[in-house]
């Protein structure tokens, strides 16, 4: 019973801090699930945190939201589910109250501009280290269809201009073909 409660304390806390100290949407958080989670809890595997991942990204909702809710099922199941999707919830509640209580304040205020400005480039840095491990993780699966997926699409979205929903559907169909040819070839 005890060790139950220590978990759902550390799960709100671990979540909490995730959700207040993460600018930049639902990928910058996967860097820091994968933080506390994986590298100092073990509580899953970098393959569990990708998955977690894809089907955060490809539920209804915020990611960042969808992601702290399956590490916490993961973790200690619904109530874990529960406690972590609170915890993440609670700093952009306060936040977004605060800015929209006052906004004119900030809006003009330079020095908050500046810092905005600045947090991007910290996005920017989180999102390309998310997107190395990711890329780590499926070269390592050695496998040539997957690893062609990563130049094929950043070449459809960022020279040919493609939209990223559609080559997220192209590549899911394909993936999905894969998986029914290679059953097909098991029978």
């Amino acid at each position: 019973m005890k060790k139950s409660i220590k978990r759902y304390v550390w799960l709100f806390a671990a979540n909490l801090f995730i959700s207040a100290f993460t600018f930049g949407g639902g990928y910058i958080v996967v860097p820091m699930v994968r933080r506390f989670f994986v590298v100092k809890k073990h509580c899953f595997s970098e393959e569990d945190l990708v998955n977690m991942a894809a089907v955060a990204q490809s539920t209804p909702g915020a990611i960042a939201i969808n992601l702290s809710a399956l590490a916490g099922y993961k973790t200690a199941g619904i109530a874990g589910a529960s406690i972590s999707c609170i915890a993440a919830v609670i700093p952009p509640l306060v936040i977004l109250t605060a800015v929209s209580a006052f906004y004119k304040t900030f809006i003009s205020n330079t020095m908050i501009v500046a810092v905005l400005k600045g947090m991007e480039a910290g996005v920017a840095a989180l999102m390309v280290d998310f997107i190395i491990d990711m890329c780590s993780m499926i070269l390592k699966k050695k496998s040539l269809f997957l690893s062609a997926m990563i130049p094929l699409s950043f070449t459809a979205n960022f020279i040919l201009g493609i939209n990223v929903a559609l080559i997220l559907l192209f590549c899911c169909l394909l993936c999905i073909f894969q998986v029914l040819c290679k059953r097909g070839k098991m029978k």
